[in-house]
């Protein structure tokens, strides 16, 4: 015998204020007697401190409490019988009911390293004290509705920089507004030979000491014509990204770092395996990033 749950939209994406709609699907053998079929809805925000990027006191904790987001449990069918063979069971709820009071935001789905926001439905069959359960559960994403922005586009704005050894940090502030990314980088004049060049999208999660790379893409694999220009077009990973988030107890942020390789031997020679600190044969840029949901 088993049970699942199947939801109506086969991408499981889902409005705060949409009804979340699916069947509950029985296979059974023989039927069975059940006291409730229950449905529950958990959103939680995960938190962890990993041992390598943390101090001593934070490591023996390890994880720490979950957040809630919401909880909501919802029965579906009374006591009952369900018959043998494949049985469905339809059901429907409303997220983020406009009449609930003290439901915290919607933070959108996010799968990190240290922080995760996780929307799960779980359906329970009671059976009695001599019969085990049936359950199942299964993971909807949440996104959570369009940001209030100027209805006419920003127009895009060039920003020069020069990377050198004497100048390697600039305050840059850009705001992303549309996906993917995309934009231009020109070489003007570069001394050695260079490698490659790369662009990293970075996720900087606010109880790790560090950063995280959620996506890499390389825009130049060997040297490049001086003043030749470049295009960028960087596509956003689902799951690993969000609207940017500043909540109290954690952050999600993100920026993009443009990683200047050049030729050099002491390219060749082994190095602890590190993306996010400089090298000496390597030139990096980061610029900030705003994410917001424009659809």
């Amino acid at each position: 015998m088993s049970v699942e749950i199947k939801l109506s939209r086969f991408n499981r994406i889902y409005r705060p204020g949409e009804l979340l709609e699916g069947k509950i699907i029985t296979t059974l053998n023989s039927s069975i007697s059940y006291q409730s079929i229950r449905l529950t809805l958990n959103g939680t925000v995960n938190l962890q401190v990993r041992g390598g990027s943390a101090g001593v006191i934070e490591s023996l904790y390890g994880v720490i409490k979950p957040i809630p987001i919401m909880k909501k449990v919802v029965d579906v069918r009374s006591s009952g019988k369900i018959g043998s063979g494949t049985t469905e069971i339809p059901f429907s709820v409303i997220l983020k009911d406009p009449k609930e009071k003290n439901l915290g935001e919607f933070y959108e789905t996010f799968h990190g390293g240290n922080i995760s926001i996780q929307y799960l439905a779980t359906v329970d069959i009671t059976r009695g004290y001599l019969h085990k359960p049936l359950s199942a559960t299964i993971e909807y994403i949440v996104e959570s509705d369009k940001d209030n922005l100027p209805q006419k586009p920003i127009p895009p704005e060039m920003v020069i920089f020069y990377i050198t050894q004497d100048t390697q940090r600039h305050t840059l502030i850009s705001e992303l507004k549309s996906d993917p990314i995309n934009g231009e980088l020109t070489v003007e004049a570069s001394a050695v030979p260079i490698r490659s060049i790369d662009i990293h999208l970075i996720r900087v999660e606010s109880i790790l000491i560090g950063e995280r790379i959620a996506t890499e893409s390389s825009i130049a694999d060997g040297d490049v014509c001086r003043g030749m220009t470049l295009p960028i077009y960087i596509i956003l990973p689902r799951l690993l990204t969000c609207p940017s988030i500043l909540a109290g107890p954690f952050s999600i942020e993100f920026k993009l770092r443009i990683v200047i390789t050049f030729e050099s031997d002491l390219y060749k020679k082994p190095t602890k395996a590190d993306p996010v600190s400089s090298k000496p044969w390597m030139a990096t840029e980061s610029v900030p990033l705003e994410l917001v949901r424009t659809a």
